[in-house]
């Protein structure tokens, strides 16, 4: 009996384990019942029926990166260039990733390589190098139409390196150092030209600066020689009016009489001294002459005052 009851004890453990299956996050298992599809189970505690249903394929739902292996493409101006890229996908239907394809990996794979050629036969070299976004688009496009009926969803596909053969390699440096040293010429140019503009242009404005400050000073040199004429004129027509103010009063005549006689005589005397020579007036009279023409005509104003 104990024995009969170890029996019972083994099949019946060896059912419940056959029986209850317990799934993992984010993986999905596929049931076959007596070789057929039967069910895709998901995370969690799963019954299954012992010796009827079995679990064929395991799937992980996670995003899985693939390394594409690298390759030789030739571009459309015939130039072979080795691409290597990582594609990024997740099985999104684990049905058909069990019976769609009898290995999804190597098909998307493949199918990623030659989507790949064909998307760089289409573009010319430095188009390549400009374009990586673009290919990768046109790639995940290919892709993901393509491996729909494979249960698997092409998240993105990024190239990896764009490597030309080393000839061209060194041709397009020999381009790049050759487009730089034109932008530093140009450049170059461009500061000489910009200097030679700056230069004209401050000795424009210096010499029109100049000008203005000889303008200005001319202006105010002629306004300084008019106030000054200005001045002794008024200061002139003032002196001969205090003067005729000072005849007008009594005994001015007498003293416009004693000044004219001083300037007459002083006048003699350095016409005495001209050459070393002593020159001396032939007739004295005319000495007091003068004074009484000068003092006639001094009084001749005063005459005139008085009879009006």
């Amino acid at each position: 009996m104990e024995l009969v009851a170890l029996i019972l004890l083994v099949v019946a453990g060896i059912f419940v384990v056959r029986s209850i299956k317990v799934v993992p996050q984010q993986h999905a298992w596929v049931v076959e019942r007596l070789g057929k599809y039967h069910a895709s189970l998901g995370p969690g505690l799963n019954i299954l029926v012992p010796f009827v249903d079995r679990v064929a394929y395991k799937h992980s739902l996670k995003e899985i990166p693939l390394d594409v292996p690298s390759q030789v493409c030739i571009t459309r101006d015939n130039t072979q260039l080795q691409v290597d890229g990582i594609l990024y996908f997740q099985i999104t239907d684990p049905m058909r990733a069990s019976y769609g394809s009898s290995n999804y990996v190597v098909a998307v794979t493949q199918l990623a390589q030659t989507t790949l050629r064909s998307v760089i036969g289409k573009m010319e070299l430095d188009k390549t190098f400009e374009e990586r976004d673009s290919i990768n688009a046109s790639v995940v496009s290919a892709l993901d139409e393509a491996a729909l009926n494979w249960g698997v969803k092409v998240l993105r596909y990024e190239i990896k390196d764009l490597t030309p053969p080393a000839e061209i390699l060194r041709s397009m440096q020999a381009q790049i150092t050759a487009e730089r040293e034109k932008r530093a010429l140009i450049a170059a140019s461009e500061g000489r030209r910009q200097e030679q503009i700056n230069i004209a242009t401050g000795e424009r404005e210096a010499s029109i600066a100049r000008s203005e400050g000889e303008k200005q000073a001319e202006i105010n040199k002629a306004l300084g020689e008019a106030a000054a004429i200005t001045a002794v004129a008024d200061a002139t027509a003032d002196a001969i009016r205090k003067i005729a103010a000072a005849i007008e009063q009594p005994g001015g005549a007498d003293a416009v009489q004693l000044k004219v006689a001083e300037k007459a005589i002083d006048a003699y005397g350095h016409l005495a001294r001209t050459n070393n020579t002593m020159i001396v007036p032939g007739n004295m009279t005319e000495v007091s002459g003068l004074i009484a023409t000068a003092m006639a005509v001094m009084q001749g104003p005063n005459k005139a005052a008085s009879a009006r």
